[in-house]
């Protein structure tokens, strides 16, 4: 229960950088930084950022975050299914 509602917690907060990070960007105001955004994807928020990359359309053209972000899912399930067995 508690590693489902930390999942549910850090892929909503990592949707959410995504989102204000593009928002921020489209004004020119001050950025997350991307270690900050690849943070939370490697904390269990990956399925998150990836939303928020295809829905905002952030982040898609850049090699590191088509690469890393996909192995953070690629993480995270791995780790979530050692917790669980």
């Amino acid at each position: 229960m508690i590693l489902t509602i930390y999942l549910i917690a850090i892929t909503l907060i990592s949707f959410l950088l995504f989102a204000i990070d593009k928002r921020k960007a489209i004004k020119h105001a001050y950025r997350i930084p991307e270690s900050a955004l690849l943070l939370t994807a490697f904390l269990g928020g990956a399925f998150g950022s990836w939303m928020s990359m295809q829905l905002f359309h952030h982040k898609t053209q850049k090699t590191k975050f088509r690469i890393l972000v996909p192995l953070a899912m690629v993480w995270t399930i791995g780790v979530v299914i050692w917790l669980v067995y």
